[in-house]
């Protein structure tokens, strides 16, 4: 008799380990604790029953089927792509782009996969938008070129629900020869501008020049003061020698007055 209630027991107690590992088994298949930053897509049986989250939520085990989407920011670098410009230079051009799910049950039932379709999307378009632009374009408004492509992938995958947030193209490689020729263009630009700047400057000498001329003709006593204050600073160099016109001048009498003055 003893044997027989131990063996019971010993049934009854696998029994209770069996019931008790598959109510574990069934409340893990069952709860699912969504972050905040994620939402779950519910399917049933096949049949769209909506989205949930984030917190803990009850599955149908076996019956429901859930699909994870998250909602963060995500980021995209496109490959170096190698394009041909409206003027028919070949540039090598990457770019990052930056998006997130607005709606993740359109992200799951109108796309098989939003992240690479977005992905192939965005390339494809920065393909489009290079080839029709010039190298002076891509190269100075990046920041333009950048918003549309943005706009434009953005119009696409409105349907998926995705939100498109930003297009930066990040680099532009240019071939050693335009290298080159952009480096000469810049050269011969600052020549210019140097060789510009130098007749401004005599331009405006000249005209002042011209009116010191005219001041001068009207105003005799100045172009005397004038000299003298020449004088003045060319005899602070005792070395040189100073040579003036012929003639009797004013401060010739001036001095040979002060010489008779002093022989008296």
């Amino acid at each position: 008799m003893q044997e027989e209630a131990l063996i019971a027991t010993f049934i009854n107690i696998i029994i209770a380990l069996i019931v008790f590992w598959i109510i574990i088994s069934f409340l893990k298949a069952a709860l699912r604790v969504i972050r905040e930053y994620e939402r779950a897509v519910i399917f049933r049986l096949g049949r769209l029953i909506g989205a949930k989250g984030p917190g803990l939520i009850f599955l149908i085990p076996f019956v429901d089927k859930p699909r994870i989407v998250d909602l963060r920011l995500l980021s995209f670098d496109i490959p170096r792509q190698r394009i041909i410009t409206k003027d028919n230079v070949t540039v090598d051009v990457d770019a990052v782009v930056y998006y997130r799910v607005v709606n993740p049950i359109d992200a799951v039932v109108k796309v098989q996969d939003y992240i690479t379709a977005s992905n192939f999307i965005a390339q494809t378009t920065l393909r489009d938008v290079v080839g029709q632009v010039e190298l002076d374009e891509l190269l100075t408004r990046r920041d333009e070129l950048g918003k549309r492509i943005q706009t434009i992938v953005d119009e696409i995958t409105e349907g998926w629900g995705i939100k498109v947030t930003q297009v930066a193209i990040r680099d532009v490689v240019l071939p050693e020869e335009m290298l080159r020729a952009i480096a000469k263009q810049a050269e011969a630009e600052r020549e210019r501008r140097a060789r510009v700047i130098t007749a401004e400057g005599e331009l405006m000498a000249a005209q002042k020049m011209y009116e010191a001329a005219e001041f001068y003709a009207k105003n005799p006593n100045a172009m005397r003061l004038r000299e003298l204050q020449t004088w003045v600073e060319i005899a602070r160099e005792k070395n040189l020698i100073i040579i003036a016109e012929g003639g009797a001048s004013p401060l010739a009498y001036a001095l040979a007055a002060a010489r008779k003055e002093e022989g008296k």
